[in-house]
């Protein structure tokens, strides 16, 4: 115990302690002197720790949003600081640090670019020629959790400019530094639209049917060339395209002539019959996912398997897959669908882009959705009147509500539309030879009865030729 005695300066008494006085509390650990001198127990607890930390830096954070992973690290460490109390010399306090520490320098490794990418496929792909970044692939998609600008990487792609930007994300251009190629990159924040388990399958349906659709080699079908996930922004690498797309001509005055139109609708019929002879089925063909370029002839189809990505946030959230006006009968219902189910959402493009209008519409979703069940297409010739016969039988047969009647192959549908074309163009090429594919073919088509309207019996050229019979 302290005392007070009397001779202090000028009599005032100091604090002086009793020599039989306990000595004063001490701190049971001091963490400073167990590392200056570490017990074998220390050692051990530290060694067994931190590769316990280093796999859950590897594993973990990469699957959970941002958010998510640092409050998990944090309620770690804060378990482990409890546990230094109970067991003070076992080491904790290395790997809680080490914890922290490292988490820090994942997070800030992964906003300065570190790449996390899975390639699609290892065969080599063909490199794409270089192109001016004037012209924007005008594919849309979800708003990335942390964009990346101009000079970032996604991947091993530099990124140059952003192109584009929709509901879901943004369209990139950059290239490759290693070889030279030019790609535009689209963006899916995966982790704005899915939550745990649902979040793990959207990422497992994202990379197989990125490598589905990389497995396409079409020359009227954009290359995948890649897929990946970065700072939790997944990505597809893909050609990169000059041109437009087909949107802008699917306004009154701005429509294309309708033998260009044929020969395009044909080119994207026949791509569609080797995707669906690859097991592919697009989904939401349209006008906005058809690339052209008139100066080289190209026309491609684009967006291979996005539909079938957001399937589940879609279908959580009370969506219908696709584009509804394009959707056919058996999609818009939710049953399984098939490349006949590609074929009526092609019709239904080449119906506007004749037409520079829709055969259905509504602003009303319900009604929208019961008339592409139940009513019946109308005649493309009440819109335009100039149009032929054998092109409003061909419109017709592919707007059929039952999938079994419907064009049963895209090359079928291409085979009469260059037919119809070469009646109003006589120079209009011919379709190309091409050997069917074990397999490619869906149920043949029923017959019509040559009474009812948009019959496909006989050949091509006696269907054509009905729209200049006397």
């Amino acid at each position: 115990m302290w005392t007070s005695a009397p001779d202090g300066p000028r009599g005032r008494p100091v604090l002086t302690s009793r020599p039989d006085a306990p000595a004063p509390p001490s701190f049971p650990f001091d963490p400073l002197a167990v590392a200056m001198t570490p017990s074998p127990t220390w050692l051990l607890g530290a060694a067994l720790g931190l590769p316990a930390v280093a796999a859950y830096l590897v594993l973990v954070p990469r699957r959970l949003p941002s958010g998510a992973a640092w409050a998990l690290t944090a309620a770690l460490a804060a378990a482990g600081l409890v546990a230094i109390g109970f067991w003070p010399a076992a080491g904790i306090e290395v790997p809680v640090a080490a914890l922290l520490f490292g988490h820090f320098g994942w997070s800030l490794a992964a906003r300065q670019g570190l790449p996390v990418s899975l390639p699609v496929s290892t065969s080599p792909l063909p490199a794409a020629a270089p192109a001016a970044p004037s012209a924007a692939p005008r594919q849309a998609v979800p708003a990335a959790t942390e964009p990346p600008g101009e000079g970032r990487t996604l991947g091993r792609y530099l990124v140059d400019a952003e192109i584009g930007r929709g509901a879901m994300g943004a369209v990139y251009l950059a290239h490759d530094p290693k070889i030279g190629r030019q790609v535009a990159i689209k963006t899916m924040a995966l982790v704005q639209e899915f939550e745990g388990e649902e979040l793990a399958d959207a990422r497992r349906r994202f990379f197989r049917e990125a490598e589905t659709a990389g497995r396409l080699q079409h020359p009227d079908i954009v290359t995948i060339f890649d897929a990946g996930e970065q700072q939790e922004l997944a990505y597809i690498a893909m050609e990169y395209l000059k041109g437009h797309d087909l949107q802008r001509h699917t306004q009154p005055g701005k429509l294309l002539p309708p033998a260009q139109v044929l020969l395009i609708v044909a080119r994207v019929a026949e791509a569609l019959a080797y995707a669906h002879s690859q097991g592919v089925v697009h989904r939401d063909i349209k006008p906005a996912n058809v690339m052209i370029d008139p100066a080289t002839d190209a026309v491609k189809v684009t967006d291979f398997g996005i539909a079938r990505i957001t399937d589940a946030s879609r279908t959580r959230t009370g969506m219908v897959l696709g584009t509804p006006s394009f959707m056919s009968p058996e999609q818009m219902a939710g049953r399984r669908v098939d490349g006949r189910s590609d074929l009526y959402s092609l019709g239904v493009m080449l119906f506007q882009l004749l037409t520079g209008t829709l055969p259905f519409r509504s602003e009303s979703m319900a009604k929208l959705m019961y008339a592409i069940a139940n009513e019946p297409a109308p005649d493309v010739r009440t819109l335009r009147a100039d149009l032929p016969e054998a092109l409003a039988n061909i419109v017709a047969l592919a707007l059929e509500k039952r999938p079994e009647v419907r064009y049963s192959d895209g090359r079928q549908m291409a085979e009469d539309l260059r037919a119809v074309a070469a009646l109003a163009d006589p120079v209009a090429p011919a379709a190309p030879a091409q050997d069917s594919p074990e397999g490619a073919q869906f149920e043949a088509t029923v017959k019509y009865s040559r009474p009812e309207s948009g019959h496909n019996a006989g050949p091509p050229s006696e269907r054509a030729r009905t729209a200049t019979d006397p």
